[in-house]
């Protein structure tokens, strides 16, 4: 009986907890309010500067957690392949630098400088945009379509440690998807890397 009673109120509590405290962010299918941020180069940036775009590849990045760093060449291919396609990169840093000190924004300048990124890097220096898309890693990818509606969530692909061993490059794949119309399979996958730091 105790345990029956004792399986009951774990239940209900879950019920109870699914109920408080509701998914936080975007969902696939979700519209994504745009941003202005500050980039690496002290101009804002945000996504209605991009006209012409047909889609965003947003990451929540930063320059200290190892699985980020690990993908820092990849986001840099990329940008290379994608943004003269109408996809264009946009790396949003969202660590509070006062627990990660090598996050901040000169630390930024320099990584982004060591690394030639062509792309945005962008601070979340009031970390109000990571919880609003419901990022939680670093990194995390938000591939929104032209109308800023989320079309994929997760991972970059199935390999963070060693980059010649994707078999899954889900990114690159959704934004295949999206090219020729069709939906992003898979839509979400499990963001793999460090907590973001607020």
């Amino acid at each position: 009986m105790k345990k029956t009673l004792l399986s009951l109120f774990i239940l209900t509590s879950g019920i109870l907890l699914s109920f408080t405290f509701p998914h936080k962010g975007y969902h696939v299918g979700d519209k994504a309010a745009d941003f202005s941020l500050k980039n690496i180069d002290g101009s804002m940036v945000s996504m209605e500067d991009y006209k012409d775009a047909n889609g965003f590849i947003l990451v929540f990045t930063c320059n200290t957690c190892p699985w980020a760093v690990m993908y820092e060449d990849r986001l840099v291919e990329l940008h290379k392949t994608y943004a003269d396609q109408g996809y264009p990169l946009i790396a949003i840093n969202p660590n509070n630098p006062e627990i990660k000190p090598g996050d901040s924004f000169e630390a930024m300048q320099v990584r982004a400088k060591e690394k030639g990124f062509q792309f945005p890097y962008v601070f979340d220096e009031k970390q109000t945009v990571y919880p609003e898309y419901g990022a939680t890693k670093t990194p995390h990818v938000y591939l929104l379509d032209k109308d800023r509606i989320v079309q994929y969530i997760g991972a970059i692909d199935d390999s963070p440690r060693d980059a010649s061993k994707v078999e899954n490059a889900y990114v690159a794949k959704a934004i295949e998807a999206l090219k020729t119309g069709r939906k992003p399979d898979p839509s979400s996958t499990k963001a793999i890397g460090c907590s973001i730091k607020a």
